[in-house]
């Protein structure tokens, strides 16, 4: 058995002496690894080709054929773009449980079935909105062409009127930068105008960066989503909060917005109805914004930039906003699917891993003319392909995982995480017994790559884990390529996250071998086009043998997780340690 070395956060893995060579040891030279340990290590390699042959049988499910099948399933027009409460819920939830049976899982709810049920509401709007500026013609907007808007109260109208407009820069209170946004301006009633993204601070030493001491520089931090903003407005007391449309630091085109906020949108059934959420909460584009801005006397640039300011002070504008939601609501039951495979230590398969990846998209819309479905094929129907390829493989590993590990396919993610939100807070099995969750959302689709996109990178432990797998595969593990996106809190890893679990999310983002390695990036170019569109669709071009890689190495990576002698960990100031730490004190 290994010894932990101090300040290091790799795991010891130990079981026996087929899993400790699973390790790699340049991995461990970089990650300050003694050298006496090292060599300790570099004595055992010998084994490394059994441990391939040991494993041969459970990777050796995990093939193209296999998930292209699975996707092509789950991504073709019958299913309808698997919408929660429609026929496409009743038709993924029943493939993907009658996978599990035939894997051999065992039913992931205690209570014997494949399926926890998630309370949620359907919500379809009809949102009208116009502005009041400085005696003027009223600014009508039209929907979704200028404006996006709902409402997470659960009642069938909403109405604000006369309601005065403020802009409040970036809407963020941040005690641990000593900023407030706010100033104790009372909003109450009030509708707030709000940037999108973190301030961008520049550094005072370099002013065509950003201060990487403040909100991560490049990196998003939770204050830049949309989601915390309107928290926060609600917080306050706000009306309605409004945020400002733009490409770069929303990192999606207002197309995204538009499809995903057009169509019928879900909230969990909560009991109080959610009276304690903002009334309204809106986008509107740029150029919507400017003329809003410049007809009541202020310049966007301008408050913009003042807005990257600690001193910056809430602006009234001499305006006001009417917003009328009408809303039809239907309550209904959706479904997590979960299938468990039982640990082979009887003293251990009580705790576990969780590999969760999103089985919904975002439907059919009948409004557009041609294509009317969202087929949802790398997102994330390659997802739940990875993720039955994984539950596959796990009964041919020999040895056989001393934990066990539940595969879980989660609802209603694309409307804000809720299907990952209620398993984190009606957990099936105890959140201190389970030591991680493994996301997958959107799998390269495009060939084999010469890395793999650590988008959790930073967070926990499970970044050696992650690191050491790619190693053995002659690949490297890099950092978020694109952390000004916010990816970490877009998926069902930050609602784990929240409650404490540590989490690994990987990305698309990779370095393809068929490309020069400084080539643009090829997921970057679905973003652009195909991301939340009718073109997210099964493709001719696809080559799957990169997702088999990435498949394979997160095999490795939960297989690891499972066997190791301790608890994947936090990385210290890790924003969710201090739940954790809580946790397991318990």
């Amino acid at each position: 058995m290994e010894a932990a070395v101090p300040g290091c956060f790799f795991y010891h893995f130990v079981m026996s002496t087929e899993v400790e060579t699973s390790l790699n040891i340049s991995v461990m030279k970089k990650l300050g690894f003694s050298c006496a340990l090292v060599v300790a290590i570099a004595f055992s390699l010998f084994a490394i080709d059994k441990i391939a042959e040991k494993l041969k049988p459970a990777l050796d499910v995990i093939t193209p054929d296999a998930l292209l099948a699975h996707i092509k399933t789950l991504a073709s027009d019958e299913f309808e773009g698997r919408s929660p409460g429609t026929k496409g819920e009743e038709l993924s939830i029943k493939y993907l449980s009658d996978q599990f049976k035939s894997i051999g899982l065992k039913p992931g709810n205690p209570d014997g079935s494949y399926f926890q049920e998630v309370p949620l509401v359907g919500i379809k709007s009809d949102p009208h909105m116009q502005f009041l500026v400085n005696g003027k013609p009223p600014m009508e907007l039209k929907f979704p062409d200028d404006f996006v808007a709902s409402s997470a109260r659960l009642q069938p109208e909403i109405k604000i009127d006369n309601s005065d407009l403020v802009f409040v820069g970036y809407g963020v209170v941040a005690p641990e930068y000593s900023w407030d946004d706010y100033k104790g301006v009372d909003v109450r009633g009030k509708t707030i105008l709000m940037l999108i993204n973190d301030p961008a601070v520049p550094d005072p030493k370099d002013p065509s960066k950003l201060d990487d001491k403040m909100f991560k520089g490049k990196a998003m931090t939770y204050y830049g989503r949309w989601t915390y903003k309107y928290e926060i407005a609600a917080q306050k007391g706000a009306a309605a909060a409004i945020i400002i449309h733009e490409t770069e630091p929303a990192a999606y085109p207002w197309q995204v917005v538009r499809s995903s906020w057009a169509k019928e949108n879900f909230e969990l059934d909560n009991p109080n109805k959610n009276v304690d959420a903002l009334q309204a909460r809106s986008w509107i584009t740029l150029d919507v914004a400017k003329t809003l801005l410049a007809d009541s006397g202020q310049d966007f640039d301008a408050l913009k930039k003042s807005a990257i300011s600690k001193d910056f002070r809430p602006v009234a504008l001499n305006a006001k906003a009417n917003i009328d939601i009408k809303q039809t609501l239907h309550s209904f039951k959706s479904h997590n699917v979960i299938g468990k495979f039982e640990g082979a230590d009887p003293k251990l398969k009580d705790e576990y891993i969780i590999y969760s990846a999103h089985w919904d998209h975002l439907g059919r819309h009948p409004e557009l003319q041609g294509d009317q479905i969202f087929n949802g094929a790398v997102d994330n129907a390659s997802g739940d392909a990875a993720v039955i390829a994984l539950a596959s493989a796990f009964p041919k590993a020999d040895p056989a995982p001393r934990r066990s590990i539940l595969f879980m396919c989660t609802t209603a993610e694309e409307a804000g995480l809720l299907g990952a939100k209620w398993y984190a807070e009606h957990p099936l099995y105890p959140l201190e017994k389970t030591l991680a969750d493994i996301n997958i959302d959107s799998m390269n689709v495009w060939g084999k790559a010469r890395d793999i996109e650590d988008v959790s990178y930073g967070f926990s432990t499970m970044d050696e884990a992650l690191f050491a797998a790619a190693q053995r595969q002659g690949r490297k593990a890099i950092p978020n390529s694109r952390p000004e996106k916010g990816a970490i809190y877009r998926a069902d890893n930050f609602e784990f996250s929240k409650v404490g679990v540590p989490s690994l999310y990987v990305g698309k983002g990779e370095h393809l071998l068929s490309r020069p390695e400084n080539a643009p990036l090829r997921s970057d170019e679905f973003d652009s086009k195909d991301y939340h569109q009718v073109t997210d669709q099964v493709n001719p071009d696809w080559d799957l043998s990169g997702a088999v890689q990435d498949v394979d190495l997160l095999f490795e990576v939960g297989y690891q997780v499972a066997n190791a002698d301790k608890f994947p960990e936090w990385k210290p100031a890790n924003e969710f340690k201090p739940k954790r730490d809580a946790m397991m004190k318990k």
